[in-house]
Order: structure tokens, then sequence, then C-alpha cells
């Protein structure tokens, strides 16, 4: 009976420890929470927000015609020591650029695909479906630009016992037909810290 008190004694005291932890919920628009060695959501919207501004500001997404380009989104290495899903800071490139009225992403190719898009033409051939509502064959729009890029890590001891590592986000927009770069930029975030902080 002692032997099970005392555990019971012992549970209760480790719960009673883990509820103590105060949680709190991140103001994503005004988060003042200290800077992290890692990447962190912050960095990705800044790095995000500056390239599409470098894009739109250069006349890169300009046709001559008023029109808007078709950009399709390819390949992004991660050259860093974090796992990072380089989706994470497509997806906010791309919105903005959507936002922006001078672009449409296409869904149809690249790493921005949608399976559905595809599979939606493989109706074509059921009796279950209404051919009239089935998508017609050469319907999809090739993409005209192609968005690529690579995110990698330096890390420089600083000075003693201090660590600097560098981020450096590099973006470019090509055109698929003729192969020429229209447009390239990139954003360096910078960190300084202790060399105990972990920096992936």
């Amino acid at each position: 009976m002692k032997t099970t008190g005392l555990h019971l004694i012992t549970v209760v005291g480790i719960l009673a420890a883990g509820c103590s932890q105060e949680t709190t919920t991140i103001d994503t628009m005004h988060d003042e929470g200290k800077a992290v060695m890692a990447l962190d959501y912050r960095d990705f919207d800044r790095a995000a927000s500056e390239l599409v501004q470098s894009m739109l500001g250069s006349g890169a997404l300009k046709k001559q015609d008023g029109g808007r380009y078709v950009v399709a989104t390819g390949r992004i290495v991660n050259d860093t020591m974090q796992r990072i899903d380089t989706d994470q800071l497509m997806a906010k490139v791309e919105t903005e650029l959507l936002n922006s009225g001078q672009a449409v992403m296409t869904s149809a190719v690249g790493s921005g695909s949608d399976k559905l898009v595809q599979e939606a033409r493989q109706l074509r051939d059921s009796e279950e479906f209404d051919p009239n509502t089935v998508a017609a064959r050469r319907t999809l729009i090739a993409p005209e630009l192609s968005m690529s890029g690579k995110i990698f890590q330096r890390n420089i001891r600083y000075e003693r016992n201090r660590q600097q590592v560098e981020y450096y986000f590099q973006l470019k927009l090509s055109d698929v037909k003729s192969g020429l770069r229209f447009w390239q930029d990139e954003v360096i975030v910078g960190k300084r810290g202790s060399d105990r902080s972990v920096a992936w």
C-alpha cells in the first residue's frame, strides 16, 4: 500500500509540474519574442516579402500586352542544416505574387502541381460522368515563367564563445521557352549568438 501511495504521489507531482508550464499564443503580427539561431516564421516572412517586392519592382512581370504571366514553381533546394519544408517559403511567395495581380500560378506542373488537375482528365473515359463537365483536351495553360532557387547556410566563428549564422535565400525567374533569366535576387538573414545555441 505504501509503495502504491508513493507512486501515486510521484505521478501527481509530475503531472502538476507539467501543467505549471505556461503556454502562450504568439501574436504573429507583433511578435516581440527573442530571436533564435535557427530559422523561424519571421525569417520566412521577411525573405519571402523582400524577394517578391524585388521581383515586382524589377518590372520582370510586366507584360507588354498588359496581361498576367503564368508562373510555375520549380525546384527549391534546401542546403541548410535544418529540415526545411521549402514549400513553406514558396507558399508565401506565391501568395504575394497572386495578390499583386501581376501573375497567376499554375497547378498543372512544377513543385506546386495539384494531382487532381491530371486525375480529373482521366474521367474522360468514364461512363459515370457527364462528358460536358469533364475537362476537354488541350485546355491546360502552359507556364511562361519558372521560379527556382536555393536556401543555404554558413556558420562562422564570430568571437570567443559566439557564432554567426548566415542564411541565404536565393530566387530566380526564368522564361520557360527561351531559358533566359528575367530576374534574380538574394536575401540574407544573419544571426549572432552563443556558440551553444543550436542552428538546426
